[in-house]
């Protein structure tokens, strides 16, 4: 099974502008890399008036756009009331990739890194769980865990690097 790391933190912290920067330095580490993000809005990836969209509309089911570089599979999820990230995760080609990042998701139990500014304003009791494996924050924090600098996305990459290999000799 692919390893699933967990970018985990309240909404405002920074979770898509790190990963923004921690994918391709990933990849200069030879990591390759697959995200799964979560959003808590009715998000649309496909464009009004186009022909997928409106034939998904039409009530395909499953949507499939594809093109000589790149494809999406759309699939309409009205019925279900939760969604599974292990499911999600298993519709990944896990042949081509060492690594599944998640953004959002930060109940599931999996591996976590939990990012945390105070300056956000919550507590910083909410986003640590017994499956956070670190913490990156811009400030000095009392942890056993490592602790990384939220704002050096090198050293978080350096760190997930260690961590994928040492899960691939598990």
């Amino acid at each position: 099974m692919i390893s699933l790391l967990g970018i985990a933190a309240y909404s405002g912290t920074g979770k898509t502008t790190l990963l923004k920067k921690l994918i391709p330095l990933l990849l200069e580490k030879n990591i390759r890399v697959a995200l799964i993000k979560h959003t808590h809005h009715d998000m649309d990836v496909d464009t009004p008036g186009k022909d997928s969209y409106e034939l998904r509309k039409a009530g395909a089911h499953q949507t499939i756009v594809a093109s000589d570089r790149r494809w999406a599979l759309m699939t309409e999820t009205p019925e279900e009331p939760k969604l599974e990230l292990n499911y999600l995760a298993s519709r990944l080609d896990t042949n081509t990739l060492d690594l599944v990042l998640v953004e959002g998701f930060k109940h599931e139990p999996i591996a976590k890194i939990a990012l945390y500014r105070s300056s956000v304003g919550k507590p910083f009791s909410g986003v640590i769980d017994e499956h956070v494996i670190a913490i990156a924050s811009d400030e000095r924090i009392e942890t056993q865990l490592p602790l990384l600098d939220i704002n050096n996305p090198d050293e978080i990459a350096v760190f997930i690097t260690q961590w994928v290999k040492d899960q691939l000799t598990r």
